[in-house]
């Protein structure tokens, strides 16, 4: 289909097409494209409540029914600014959305009354391959229409007559969300995940002082995801109390999007996002879809995204691991975790993909007769990190809920380096000539 010009009529109305035909490939051009220029004297918006600010949109509106459409014209062109391009038809296979669409509207409107199974689908469609927000009208406002239209993807659902009062309304929503939707093809942000050997490694203290060394260290927007479900604690770590939870983005995944998720998200002092486990318990076993599709949206939106994966091993399937930029494996140097370690290693991390980097937490030289070499030796390779043990350091900021990397201590200090290590600020640990203990302070 060819790109519309504005108030050009490209092809004659046509008739609606019959069902049966829309698996054929259209002779011609069947569809109709009209552009309207609203016009600002029509229902101007000065005379709607002051809250109600519209900024120019883009709307293509897709209807075969011709007194539908008419309607719902008439009702846009009360919006001051908006342009409005008309189909008269659906398209008729639904690979042609790509091409109808051509990334240049905010907003797509489907009337849904002339075929509501086929317009569905379409709104499905144009959801999965389109940045524009979707709406829907019909006649009938059966409610379990609106439960499937929302689930296609159907951001607003308009029940015939409207006034140009309440789609003025849902244009405002859809300039809300447009500067997230123009932002969703950006390069997707970078994933550090960070998991643990065995449950009481340090897996959360390490991540959690990581995402605020690196919100701050980075000047980036970075968001700390706790997968470590159900009984998480980053949000404890932080001193945050979250009114939602990473199983709430979970449960609502069909409609996950960034305006979404920001609304799941509380925001610590240091600039850190969090997306934090359930306060309560909840029993919830997450798919690997539903993980990959929260990891997708945040990476959109966040140019640095850190996750708290405890020390389960289910999600090895999931983009947490095969999309991280890096892997950490928190350990420790006692013979339960460095098994672990040893199992986990050679099972996963034996190819150079994901890269993985070994933190030994709570290191302490010598101590109980494991050496620098038993430790190399267990874990197949020399560990990138090692962070000292300081327990009574620890335990002052967990009682304040304060991170460590927020003042000056021999933990926070190697936390830094990692976190300079990520940001270029530093050197990368593997260019340094092996581990100096005088590096803990």
């Amino acid at each position: 289909m060819s790109s519309l010009e504005p108030a050009t009529y490209l092809s004659p109305a046509q008739p609606m097409r019959a069902p049966e035909k829309r698996s054929t490939p259209m002779q011609g051009s069947p569809r109709s494209q009209h552009n309207v220029a609203a016009n600002s004297s029509l229902n101007s918006l000065d005379s709607y409540p002051e809250s109600i600010v519209v900024k120019p949109l883009s709307v293509a509106l897709i209807s075969p029914n011709q007194e539908r459409r008419a309607a719902a014209v008439l009702a846009l062109t009360g919006c001051a600014g908006s342009e409005v391009s008309e189909f008269s038809s659906y398209p008729p296979v639904l690979d042609d959305v790509p091409r109808l669409l051509e990334g240049k509207y905010d907003v797509v409107i489907v009337e849904l009354d002339s075929d509501p199974e086929y317009a569905l689908e379409l709104v499905e469609s144009i959801d999965a391959r389109s940045e524009a927000t979707v709406m829907v009208y019909s006649e009938n406002s059966d409610p379990e229409l609106l439960v499937r239209c929302m689930r296609a993807g159907a951001r607003e659902f308009l029940t015939l007559p409207f006034t140009p009062e309440v789609i003025a309304e849902t244009l405002v929503r859809a300039t809300a969300r447009r500067p997230i939707a123009r932002s969703a093809k950006v390069t997707a942000g970078k994933l550090y995940a960070f998991m643990g050997s065995k449950g009481g490694a340090g897996t959360t203290m390490v991540a959690c002082n990581f995402a605020v060394g690196l919100a701050k260290e980075s000047g980036q927007s970075t968001l700390l995801i706790d997968l470590d479900l159900p009984l998480g604690d980053a949000a404890l770590n932080l001193g945050i109390t979250p009114e939602f939870s990473t199983i709430d983005a979970l449960q609502e995944v069909d409609r996950l999007d960034g305006r979404f998720l920001s609304q799941l998200l509380v925001k610590h002092h240091s600039g850190l996002s969090v997306l934090a486990a359930p306060g309560t318990f909840v029993r919830y076993e997450a798919n690997n879809e539903a993980i990959n599709r929260l990891l997708e949206v945040a990476r959109q939106e966040f140019e640095n995204v850190v996750l708290d994966l405890g020390s389960k091993l289910e999600g090895m399937g999931t983009d947490a691991y095969r999309e991280a930029t890096t892997v950490y494996l928190v350990t420790q140097a006692s013979i339960p975790e460095l098994r672990n370690s040893n199992r986990i290693i050679t099972q996963f991390f034996t190819a150079a993909l994901p890269k993985m980097e070994i933190v030994v937490n709570r290191f302490e030289p010598r101590v109980l007769g494991v050496t620098e070499e038993h430790i190399t030796k267990a874990l197949t390779r020399p560990a990138q990190w090692k962070i000292p043990n300081d327990y009574a350091t620890v335990h002052a900021k967990q009682i304040s809920a304060t991170p460590l990397v927020l003042s000056d201590s021999s933990i926070s200090r190697q936390i830094k380096k990692m976190v300079s290590a990520v940001t270029g600020k530093s050197d990368s640990p593997a260019k340094k000539k092996g581990f100096s203990f005088n590096l803990f302070g």
